[in-house]
């Protein structure tokens, strides 16, 4: 007999797995410490995938299914976590991807963010803060735990646009309004609109995923607006290149010069498997705007921020390269895992040759190279 679905969430939960996948055909499948691990020897069949998804999704939802072929959605269970919900069709039969979202918040420490920088960015008047990295790498956990800083030490109203809620935030020091996509608000760039009008200081947007919403981040940003916001690109200046390049052409000198005044921070982050326990641990590239990174940023000089970041160490600013050499150091993550994902393999090979690290016979893996 198939698991319940309750069943499956609590052991999703139990085990900590990240992801609980339901595919027609092949058992449950739990997405545990990089691998998948399937849940007992019997296939789902379509009967168990359209019931599994019955048991957890609305009617409104199951409507939006049936009419586009998807959903998302959140949901709580009982009191012990919350769960991100994406439902699809695919090969005429029900598939589901359940991401675990604990409601616990992490402090910076517990990230592996340096506690006095993000306290720093984290009361500025004003500015455009990206947390930025591939799906998996742990941006909504990052952003749920600004919030909650700044949930318990600012007297401020902050204004999330999700798409779905993940992280509830309940009112502490700030007043906290939570708006879903398809629930509360149509777009992205319709909520920031309406929002200018709500007496906000801080505005979180679940993602730039538009040229209508980038526009109307940046103009929040600078009218007087904290605003942070996600995109799935790696390392600052890609980020910065990117959201150019989604204006014509036309526009994109104005478009530099608006980006270089309103961005006050990049957070770059992947999420690596441990090699000394069980669990992830996030890799971070922070870039804080200075007056010389501005400059580059209206000059179309973007190539040159990484070296802009590598002397920023004063200022709590980091490099990719310089994070998984530290927690290599630190015997935390892999080898194989450092070159990777490192920017510059040769050189990060070389700084933990020199640092007495590796072997000068250890070779770089080939794959280093197609990022």
């Amino acid at each position: 007999m198939p698991k319940s679905m309750e069943e499956l969430l609590e052991l999703q939960i139990k085990e900590d797995a990240a992801d609980l996948h339901i595919n027609v055909g092949v058992p449950p499948i739990l997405r545990m410490h990089g691998g998948l691990s399937k849940v007992g020897t019997e296939p789902v069949t379509p009967e168990d995938a359209t019931n599994y998804m019955k048991s957890i999704t609305s009617r409104e939802h199951q409507e939006e299914l049936q009419k586009v072929g998807g959903t998302d959605f959140g949901f709580a269970f009982k009191d012990l976590a919350r769960f991100r919900v994406s439902v699809f069709k695919e090969r005429g039969n029900i598939a589901m991807a359940l991401r675990l979202i604990p409601y616990q918040f992490l402090t910076f420490e517990q990230i592996g963010l340096e506690a006095e920088t993000m306290k720093y960015l984290l009361t500025r008047p004003r500015g455009l803060i990206m947390v930025v990295g591939p799906t998996g790498s742990g941006k909504t956990t990052t952003l749920a735990s600004m919030v909650n800083w700044m949930n318990e030490n600012l007297e401020k109203h902050i204004i999330t646009i999700e798409d779905p809620i993940e992280y509830y935030h309940k009112h502490k020091k700030a007043i906290i309004t939570q708006r879903e996509l398809g629930v509360d608000v149509p777009t992205f760039s319709e909520a920031l609109r309406r929002g200018l009008r709500q007496d906000p200081d801080i505005f979180l947007v679940g993602e730039m995923r538009d040229l209508d919403t980038i526009e109307a981040a940046i103009t929040a940003a600078e009218t007087g607006h904290v605003v942070f916001a996600t995109l799935h690109t790696t390392g600052a200046s890609r980020t910065v290149d990117r959201i150019v390049n989604v204006f014509s052409v036309a526009q994109q000198e104005q478009i530099r010069v608006m980006l270089s005044v309103s961005v006050l921070a990049i957070i770059s982050q992947v999420l690596l498997n441990r090699i000394d326990k069980k669990g992830k641990v996030a890799v971070f590239e922070l870039m804080m705007v200075t007056t010389s990174i501005q400059n580059l940023i209206r000059e179309r000089k973007t190539y040159r921020i990484l070296s802009e970041i590598q002397t920023g160490g004063n200022m709590g600013m980091i490099t990719m390269d310089a994070s998984l050499t530290k927690l290599f150091k630190e015997g935390k993550i892999s080898f194989d895992d450092v070159m990777t994902y490192s920017y510059d393999p040769v050189s990060t090979r070389a700084e933990l040759v020199a640092q007495g690290l590796i072997d000068e016979a250890v070779k770089i893996k080939k794959d280093s190279f197609s990022k």
